[in-house]
């Protein structure tokens, strides 16, 4: 899972401001590597390295990166390595200059890697974007060789000899040089009908403008908006004139002072011309002989844990369909459990808050604050090591003695993956006197690999696998509630049931009328709305090792950092 931006501000403006504070708004999307890309009169300028957003942009970085037009981006590495190479946007030359950044995840990467290599092109990382990138640039070029065919067939008829290279032959609007609106739809299509996963992308193309779309089953989420020039000035700003932004989440345009328009939908493009009066344009990418039309699927996982409270997602508020959960989670203990014996329900923070409130409130039992926050501390689930989730958990979290002290304790979280945090949280909440701990799971039993930009790509290392030695499902859901109490060390563990979550959702949907009929719920089910090759899965899992940081960076050249340090070359 990553977090991706793009924006487009008045002539003049430094873009990178905007960029600086929208890659904030999302880190909590991606904390391995951040990177801005900013194009000033032609001229690209380019920052990204491993790190939080804070500490990879420096005031001499920001000083920098010119320009009135960039996209940016943080990281959560689900394909190549986490090497800093691999940090994106990512650049390539041919044509114009186009920089890109992905959110998501390409399941057929690797037949896209070989087509690459027999179409003379080459791929430096094991990044599944620079395959996004090359897919799009390439398809550019072919839409631009198209035209520079017709145009020598024009001139042959009239009677010259010679033609122009494609490059000078081709006008573009306002260039002589420059892509049409129809090159950069022709490429949207070509990257939209070979890729198939979960995938949001923002691409600058130099001179010309943001290119961003979106796949065909809308599995990551991708929204724009807009706000006047000069808002943040005496008078409201310019009557007519606004600065654009495309992300990842509406919570990143809503910080900034942006209004919301809409999201992009799934097989869409949209297409932002830098400095143009007209507004943006979106242009369905699905070509209109596929039959039936892929149905639309956002990720269930995006709702329960991934995007901000105060973003909505193609529609749907993320703060009220977790209220929702916490409600259904409440009314499932209520059947199963009609003898509860809980005194508090104390939330894990930050994500779960939100149902923990709901499930107390249904139950008639206090909700209480128990554990203080470091917020200085990154996201465990998405670390990439074992060994770092269970180090950084008492790192982020300290308990609040009084509040677990003689108290049967109901712990709701977000979700259960690996276990590795919810086994530390229960012993942190022992150790503070808790007479009994129960866990919560707002989400059901993560049992399935997502393939699709989340790192749970290996059914053995997830706590609720239900799996025997052999690998054959053996558990009821009343048995699996019982191992996975064992696992983590909880007197009891409660799972919320998929329909119920899923129900969180398309209730909400239907509420505000959005036209969601859909989810992704591969991780719960494993039922995948795209093709999946059979092998896949087994392929990814061989490849998969339990700490994604001890991998070298063997499928990487780090032409970054070819320089030899001032201290090696006095040696």
């Amino acid at each position: 899972m990553c977090g991706i931006t793009g924006v487009i501000v008045a002539k003049g403006t430094p873009a990178v401001a905007v960029l600086y504070e929208a890659l904030l708004a999302l880190q909590h999307r991606g904390q391995d590597a951040a990177g801005i890309v900013t194009e000033d009169a032609g001229r690209l300028c380019l920052r990204k390295e491993n790190g939080m957003v804070r500490d990879v942009f420096q005031q001499d970085h920001i000083a920098a990166l010119t320009g009135d037009m960039g996209i940016g981006h943080v990281r959560y590495p689900t394909a190549g390595s986490s090497c800093s190479s691999e940090a994106q946007p990512f650049y390539v030359n041919s044509p114009f200059g186009i920089t890109l950044a992905h959110n998501g995840n390409l399941i057929n990467t690797q037949q896209l890697k070989a087509e690459l290599q027999r179409e003379w092109r080459h791929i430096n990382t094991g990044s599944d974007s620079e395959v996004l990138l090359n897919i799009l640039a390439g398809a550019v070029m072919e839409a631009l060789s198209t035209r520079s065919r017709g145009s020598s067939e024009e001139v042959e008829m009239e009677g010259v000899d010679s033609l122009p290279t494609p490059v000078t032959a081709i006008a573009g609007p306002g260039s002589p040089t420059g892509p049409t609106l129809e090159d950069l739809l022709h490429a949207a299509r070509t990257c939209i009908s070979r890729c198939i996963g979960g995938y949001a992308v923002v691409a600058m193309v130099t001179g010309y403008g943001i290119l961003a779309f979106r796949d065909p089953h809308g599995i990551r989420p991708l929204v724009y908006g807009k706000r006047r020039v000069g808002a943040d000035e005496p008078g409201g700003g310019v009557e007519g004139e606004y600065e654009w932004m495309v992300a990842s989440e509406s919570g990143a345009l809503s910080a900034l002072g942006y209004e919301t328009i809409a999201d992009v939908p799934a097989g869409h493009a949209l297409v932002l011309r830098r400095h143009s009066a007209e507004p943006p344009t979106l242009h369905d990418c699905v070509p209109a002989t596929v039959s039936p039309r892929p149905h639309i699927a956002p990720c269930l996982f995006e709702y329960v844990y991934f995007a901000r409270p105060d973003s909505v997602l193609d529609g749907i508020s993320v703060y009220r369909t977790r209220l929702r959960m916490g409600d259904k989670l409440a009314r499932k203990i209520m059947t199963n459990w009609p003898d509860y014996d809980i005194d508090v329900v104390i939330p894990v923070p930050d994500t779960s808050r939100t149902s923990a409130l709901e499930c107390a409130a249904t139950l008639g039992i206090k909700y209480r604050e128990g554990f203080i926050k470091n917020r200085y501390i990154g996201r465990t689930f998405i670390m990439p090591q074992q060994g770092l989730r269970r180090k950084s958990v008492r790192q982020k979290l300290a308990p609040i003695s009084s509040e677990f002290f003689g108290r049967n304790v109901l712990l709701v979280d977000d979700s259960i993956v690996r276990g590795t945090t919810s086994k530390e949280i229960i012993l942190m909440a022992r150790e503070a006197g808790a007479k009994r701990v129960y866990m919560a799971s707002a989400a059901p039993p993560v049992r399935y690999p997502n393939v699709y930009g989340i790192d749970m790509p290996t059914r053995a290392e997830l706590v609720a696998n239900g799996q025997d030695s052999d690998g054959a499902d053996c558990s009821s859901e009343a048995q699996l509630e019982l191992d996975v109490a064992k696992a983590i060390n909880a007197d009891r563990v409660i799972y919320q049931g998929l329909e119920d979550l899923r129900r969180s959702v398309i209730d909400e949907a239907e509420a505000v009328g959005a036209p969601l009929r859909t989810l992704d719920c591969s991780c719960f089910d494993g039922k995948y709305v795209t093709s999946l090759d059979s092998e896949y899965l087994s392929q990814l899992a061989a490849t998969r090792t339990s700490d994604r940081g001890n991998r070298p960076p063997s499928a990487t050249h780090l032409l970054d950092r070819l320089e030899i340090p001032k201290k090696a070359r006095a040696r």
